[in-house]
């Protein structure tokens, strides 16, 4: 049903210590939304800085879609106070407008009424928005606005050289790759219990169909559709899904074979993608390039292996030099019960899963396998909460109650905390298992059905409209606690030198500098 885990569990109780200095950082997107809810048609604020060289604060694919960017702590307090210091420095500079606290956009009238992000006249910022316009172009700009939590997560150097007998990051880079894909294949077989738990998009704004039908049975009400047993439909066709991308036989086996396929997909012409065609009559761009990913940051996947990358370098290339350095969980819907959109419990149960996948076996998985992982994830995002719910084991026929397999995992994780919380000298992950495990036995108490509650009682604009006014609230009214006013001005005033300077020192013509990129 899950892997026997009592052996490497029993290792980490006699070795508590290797847990310690645990890395995590968070991105947070959100929509600039107007006091009626609907988009906000104004440009990214003047002075939040540049959107193209700001530390925490810059845009994701849409002008007014803003994304907060925390520095990586090792304390979790620090971490989500961080990001909510962030939040309450832009709720300021808004004005009447609100940060949106849904994952799925308010009513967006047309795709027209979405601008691009900006970043400037550089070779660079140019292409950043290229590269957004190609997004539009292929998958259509309101799936683009959907907003979601990324969470960043690495293990410290003691637990690598504890568990895999590494010396150093350098010459333990192998080892500690494979941990990390060892983390990841366990991610794709039981990750579907993070959209169970806290997916909270289970319904949509019938403008985000445009018109368009769904194959999807969907209910109506209030102006929404729903899905009474739905998690996360964010995470399902309707969102950040490419199926051609499953062609590309990318798997995350060896950290040489991943990259190899990767590089492959950026490479590979689409079909569908020439029709779209690279440049209109008039000479404009409509795309990067015309092949299945123009970028290798457009792979849709609910965990990325990452590694910071050198100025100019690919992603790809820095996992190659140094080896995966982090994780990068991206199966998070927004909270609509946190001001910051994550809440400390979320970070908590993502530290224990993420290290139970690291000590779980996890064989090896075919680009068929991973697919048919992608199963049990689409049977949670829809129907996750459906009485008698159950989850496949592998490619075959064995299924278990999904209840039955939650909470034998949360045996494990139980143990998990009990490590954690001897080093912190609390009890604080073990509450988080005893809260949520409950959910397995009484789903009523995900997320995803007590938004779906107010939802009902008050419809999606209703709901979020209200969230975000509490929200907006609350943020101006509470003091900075880690960062400080004259930090956030001194970045503003960094960032835009730091455009400029990035400007003046563009030598290339924008057509050299995009053939060059290809490579």
């Amino acid at each position: 049903m899950i892997p026997d885990v009592s052996q490497a569990l029993s290792w980490l109780e006699a070795h508590p210590d290797a847990l310690k200095g645990i890395g995590r950082g968070i991105e947070r997107e959100t929509l600039r939304v107007q006091p009626d809810g609907k988009l906000a048609q104004t440009p990214h604020p003047e002075s939040l800085g540049s959107a193209l060289t700001h530390k925490w604060i810059t845009t994701d694919f849409a002008e007014t879609l803003l994304e907060f960017i925390t520095p990586v702590e090792r304390q979790i307090d620090p971490l989500l106070e961080t990001l909510r210091d962030i939040h309450r420095h832009v709720a300021h500079q808004l004005g009447e407008e609100r940060m949106w606290p849904l994952s799925m956009p308010c009513f967006i009238a047309q795709d027209s009424h979405i601008e691009l992000a900006q970043y400037g006249s550089s070779n660079i910022g140019r292409m950043k928005t290229l590269y957004r316009e190609g997004l539009k172009n292929r998958y259509g700009a309101l799936m683009q606005t959907i907003s979601g939590i990324h969470y960043n997560f690495s293990l410290p150097l003691s637990f690598w050289q504890a568990w895999a007998g590494v010396k150093d990051e350098e010459s333990g880079k192998e080892e500690i790759s494979a941990g990390y894909l060892r983390l990841i294949r366990n991610y794709y077989r039981f990750g579907w219990i993070i959209p169970f738990l806290f997916g909270a998009s289970p319904a949509v704004c019938r403008s985000f169909l445009q018109g368009k039908e769904s194959a999807l049975p969907f209910e109506e009400h209030k102006g929404m559709l729903y899905l009474p047993y739905a998690t996360s439909l964010r995470l399902s066709d309707l969102g950040y899904t490419n199926k051609s991308q499953n062609m590309l036989g990318i798997t995350f086996n060896k950290l040489e074979t991943y990259v190899e396929a990767l590089k492959a997909a950026i490479k590979t012409p689409s079909e569908g993608y020439a029709k779209v065609g690279l440049k209109d009559a008039d000479g404009n761009y409509l795309q990067l390039n015309t092949n299945v990913l123009q970028i290798e940051n457009e792979l849709y996947a609910p965990i990325r292996p990452k590694r910071v990358t050198r100025s100019g370098e690919a992603p790809s290339d820095a996992l190659l030099r140094g080896g995966i350095e982090y994780i990068e969980v991206r199966s998070l819907d927004v909270n609509p019960f946190s001001a910051i959109g994550v809440d400390e419990r979320q970070v908590r149960f993502l530290d224990l899963f993420l290290i139970w996948c690291t000590l779980a076996d996890a064989p090896e998985m075919s680009s068929d396998e991973l697919i048919c992982s992608r199963q049990n994830w689409n049977r949670v995002i829809l129907e996750g909460r459906k009485p008698g719910q159950t989850i496949g084991m592998g490619c075959g026929d064995e299924h278990h109650p999904l209840a039955q397999v939650g909470k034998a995992l949360f045996a494990d994780l139980h143990r998990v905390a009990e490590v954690l919380d001897h080093n912190h000298g609390d009890n604080r992950y073990q509450v988080v298992c005893d809260e949520l495990v409950a959910c397995f036995d009484n789903p009523e108490l995900t997320y995803s059905a007590r938004i779906l509650q107010a939802m009902k009682d008050n419809g999606i604009s209703g709901t979020g409209l209200a969230l975000a006014e509490q929200y907006r609230h609350a943020l101006v009214e509470e003091p900075l606690k880690v960062l400080t006013a004259g930090q956030f001005t001194d970045e503003a005033l960094r960032s835009v030198e730091k455009q400029r300077e990035i400007e003046a020192a563009d030598t290339q013509s924008f057509e050299a500098f995009l053939a060059e990129r290809a490579g």
